[in-house]
């Protein structure tokens, strides 16, 4: 019996890319298989924020390749506690407490993790009733595909055809601290947020949320799991986007640009007492803070602790704050929201997908979202006249759209 096909190829039909075929990257540049070269403004959703095949990332996964790649959690290695040691060094001093780290691959895994916790810890250290915990969440969230994470996603593409779904989660609007405070109870063990929702068009909130929703953990006595997996490790122009308003989560989850393009990397960093209730046996990852993982990652956090790049992205922000300005005022944008490198821009006309479409035969990678809406995250090692480019070509594209 042969192998039924859709559209002529067997890969399983969850994306619809654009149309092109890439086979070579270099900085904030990739190449298709006829030779066009194109400014990628899109970076893996903040994966490739050091660009594609940094010198360091790269030598330091051709060097481990070399030696080790695998023990799995059996047995311990030699990357493992420095990579815990230095990844608590970056960000331990940006949350409340003393931390740990626990290692996974995908940043759902890490947000999974992040639940597991919380809800344990909620049931050991808080006294919540058993299997009674509640996590209080944001509509218009996106925390990833597991099928637990999309029981609280009001996305129905990411939900539909999905359920029966996990229970315990509380959602309320995004941006609202009113509501999230009226939201926790007796039964609520964290609030689990994006500080900027990434997928769903850079969505900044009120300077005055996140400091409220920090108050309403604290006196509530629940724990504050900000998702950086997108927002966080320079794209914001801080180490953490919860810098910006001078918040500290109780537990934060990265992912994406912690494997520096390279190879899935995630991790949860956050309070002893938190993580210390996850023992042997109660959770666990074989690929989790592999060798290989470890060597990319201790990497990516010497490019980020002299703090250079994050400064970067907060001086190309402010180019590309700038470029994008004049597309408000000539009317192609009817908006556009921005954090550091980072960009949701909604087209007047037409829809997102045409726009990105037009953005391709331009010779710039951005990626649609939610109708209109795209999204914009170049490297954070572009430069100045590489992004200039980028601009020149984007209001080219859009112009004509």
């Amino acid at each position: 019996m042969t192998t039924p096909t859709i559209a002529g190829t067997r890969l399983a039909q969850n994306y619809s890319p654009l149309p092109v075929t890439l086979v070579s990257g270099e900085g904030s540049w990739v190449t298709d298989d006829e030779g066009r070269r194109y400014l990628d403004l899109l970076a893996g959703y903040s994966a490739l924020n050091f660009g594609h095949r940094h010198p360091a990332l790269v030598a330091a996964a051709h060097a481990q390749l070399d030696r080790l790649t695998l023990t799995s959690r059996a047995f311990d290695h030699a990357l493992l506690e420095p990579f815990a040691r230095a990844l608590a060094g970056l960000v331990g001093p940006l949350l409340v407490g003393d931390p740990l780290v626990l290692p996974m691959n995908t940043g759902a895994e890490a947000v999974e993790t992040a639940i597991k916790a919380a809800r344990k810890w909620g049931y050991e250290k808080r006294g919540v009733p058993a299997d009674r915990a509640t996590i209080v969440v944001a509509h218009g969230n996106f925390h990833g595909r597991t099928t637990t994470i999309v029981s609280f996603s009001d996305d129905p593409d990411a939900r539909d055809g999905f359920g029966p779904f996990t229970p315990g989660f509380r959602a309320v609007p995004f941006g609202d601290a009113a509501a999230l405070r009226a939201a926790i109870d007796e039964t609520t063990v964290a609030v689990l947020l994006e500080p900027i929702q990434g997928e769903h068009g850079v969505v900044v909130p009120p300077d005055d949320y996140l400091p409220a929703v920090r108050a309403a953990c604290d006196e509530a006595g629940v724990l504050l799991v900000a998702d950086e997996i997108q927002s966080g490790l320079g794209r914001t122009g801080h180490t953490l986007a919860c810098e910006a308003w001078g918040v500290r989560p109780d537990l934060v989850t990265l992912g994406k640009a912690l494997g520096g393009g390279i190879l899935p990397v995630s991790a949860v960093v956050g309070r002893s007492d938190v993580l210390g209730v996850l023992t042997p046996g109660t959770h666990g990852s074989t690929f989790g803070g592999n060798p290989l993982a470890c060597a990319v990652a201790l990497a990516v956090i010497d490019l980020l602790t002299p703090g250079d790049l994050q400064a970067a992205a907060r001086v190309r922000g402010e180019q590309l704050g700038a470029g994008l300005a004049g597309l408000v005022e000539n009317g192609v944008l009817s908006g556009v929201r921005r954090a550091g490198l980072w960009a949701g821009l909604d087209v007047r006309h037409g829809s997102g997908r045409a726009a990105c479409e037009a953005l391709l035969a331009h010779g710039v990678l951005a990626k649609d979202t939610h109708g209109r809406t795209l999204r914009l995250a170049p490297p954070l090692t572009i430069t100045s006249d590489e992004l200039a480019e980028a601009l020149a070509r984007t209001t080219a594209a859009l112009t004509r759209v």
